[in-house]
């Protein structure tokens, strides 16, 4: 059993494994380069196998109270006017629940729980590098350096652990790039809804209770734009892109008021996730496309899966555990995105009909085909 561990990256994942590890006696340590927890990012789909780990972490009714909206279904609707395809019954999980959350508020949720399990949280430390080795340690961009047991790099799609830990191949352009903002909204259904067109989609549901709507707009283009969601962009671009999507989906654009843009890479899953203690964690070992809505779902499965094999003194069975779900689940997103795209034509037709038909004579049938991802239950090993 660890006794000790460095945590580089206060984000999902990393401030989850922290609160799993210090409940278990392991004194914790996480280093975080922004200098507090600001309001930033956006909304977050916390689906079944996710939200198992913060129910066991304590944390389900407190994000209820934080304004985390329970999803009723999700709808597929044609671009042009907002006509309904197909609907998704989330109710038909029965006693799983599926939540939409303002990631800000999950990650102030986990944050004040690590604290509360006595972990230090160090705000405003750039780590430059990780030294795996029997004593690992990271390396401060101040010149500092801390030591630990067991090092874990939770520091996203750029870790600073990531060519340490599994070298490896870069990623590449997918020809596809994301907008994400947020805007008010007032009585919104607990629902979220995927708006489809020639090379395009828009995805939208509400958060903070019904406030505000958050917008994912993905767009198929030759020219790519800079990794990372933090990139402002004009909203007149996004709007331009998007200037002949009718329905709610008009009505949404003309709130915007700031928005960010980023392109969407593939990147491989690492070859290894620990060596020589140093572990990788949720994106820093398998970013994922966000066309199945599973980044944060399977950092939170890391967390709780690595702190029980670090705690139990088997660290190997970490990557045994997590390795191959992680790519299938990763493999299913990279393949979702055409579903949304297709072109006007004999295909697109046939494939909105045989949706339609689905969600109306077989509705149970088409949320089965989710199973495998929603009631995957890290907890319950």
């Amino acid at each position: 059993m660890v006794e000790s561990a460095v945590i580089v990256g206060a984000g999902i994942g990393g401030l989850a494994c922290a609160t799993a590890l210090a409940r278990r006696g392991v004194a914790v340590t996480v280093f975080e380069r922004a200098p507090a927890i600001r309001d930033v990012g956006a909304g977050l789909q916390i689906s079944p196998n996710g939200l198992a780990v913060l129910r066991a972490l304590g944390l389900e009714a407190v994000l209820d109270a934080q304004g985390a909206v329970q999803a009723t279904s999700v709808v597929l609707s044609d671009y042009k006017a907002g006509r309904e395809v197909a609907r998704l019954d989330l109710t038909r999980l029965g006693d799983q629940r599926y939540l939409f959350v303002h990631r800000h508020d999950l990650v102030t949720v986990l944050a004040q729980a690590a604290k509360a399990a006595g972990v230090t949280l160090r705000l405003g430390q750039a780590v430059a590098s990780v030294v795996p080795g029997d004593a690992p340690h990271i390396l401060l961009g101040d010149g500092a350096q801390a030591q630990a047991d067991v090092a874990i790099c939770a520091d996203g799609l750029h870790s600073v652990g990531r060519q340490v830990v599994s070298p490896g191949a870069e990623a590449r352009f997918t020809g596809q790039v994301a907008w994400r903002a947020t805007v008010p909204a007032q009585g919104a259904l607990a629902q979220a809804r995927v708006s489809m067109g020639p090379g395009r989609h828009v995805v939208s549901y509400p958060l903070r209770g019904g406030s505000m709507m958050n917008l994912v707009a993905v767009q198929e283009r030759d020219s790519w734009a800079e990794e990372g969601w933090h990139h402002e962009d004009d909203p007149a671009h996004l709007r331009a892109a998007f200037a002949d999507f009718g329905g709610p989906v008009a009505e949404l654009l003309s709130e915007l008021k700031q928005v960010s843009l980023w392109g969407l890479f593939r990147h491989p899953v690492a070859e290894c996730w620990m060596r020589d203690n140093v572990a990788l964690l949720g994106d820093a070992a398998h970013p994922t496309l966000p066309f199945l809505a599973q980044g944060a779902n399977l950092a939170l499965e890391d967390a709780w899966v690595l702190a029980e094999c670090l705690v139990a003194g088997e660290p190997e069975r970490y990557q045994a555990l997590r390795r191959d779900r992680a790519g299938k689940v990763i493999d299913a997103a990279s393949g979702n995105a055409w579903k949304y795209h297709l072109r006007p034509g004999v295909v697109r037709t046939f494939a909105h009909l045989g949706l339609s038909l689905g969600s109306r004579v077989a509705p149970g049938m088409m949320m089965r085909q989710f199973d495998w991802i929603y009631r995957h239950d890290v907890t319950a090993r």
